[in-house]
């Protein structure tokens, strides 16, 4: 079986780069996505956080490029830890294992509605 997940949020810390014992390239960095409900008064948003991980010459492309507060859309893998908090209650923590990472590129259409849209690019490596 094979799962593939799909997140567009903004990164929330910079990239980390660093290398195994083996030398492979590994980048590590969190991810907000939020998602919001309702309109007025009823309006809740809610953010999910994601630990991120980018493998071999990805992470290299990503430790270079990849900033606080930038969006990002990211394609991989995901999987859930458990642990306990430093208040000592259960958690859990979202971890994506990104294959593919892409930057948005701002492009107005539309112009007559004043309406701009974002088109995405892939990363250059």
């Amino acid at each position: 079986m094979y799962q593939q997940l799909v997140i567009v949020g903004n990164v929330g810390r910079d990239a980390e780069m660093s290398y195994t014992p083996q030398g492979i390239a590994v980048a590590k960095f969190s991810v907000a996505v939020n998602k919001v409900t309702g309109k007025g008064e009823t309006r809740k948003e809610k953010t999910i956080w994601f630990r991120v991980t980018v493998w071999r010459e990805r992470a290299e492309t990503a430790g270079q490029y990849i900033k606080k507060g930038m969006r990002l859309m990211l394609i991989g893998e995901i999987d859930v830890s458990a642990y306990i908090d430093k208040q000592g209650q259960a958690a859990a923590s979202l971890e994506l294992t990104a294959h593919d990472f892409k930057f948005p590129r701002p492009e107005v259409r539309n112009q007559r509605r004043g309406r701009a849209r974002c088109r995405w690019r892939a990363e250059r490596g």
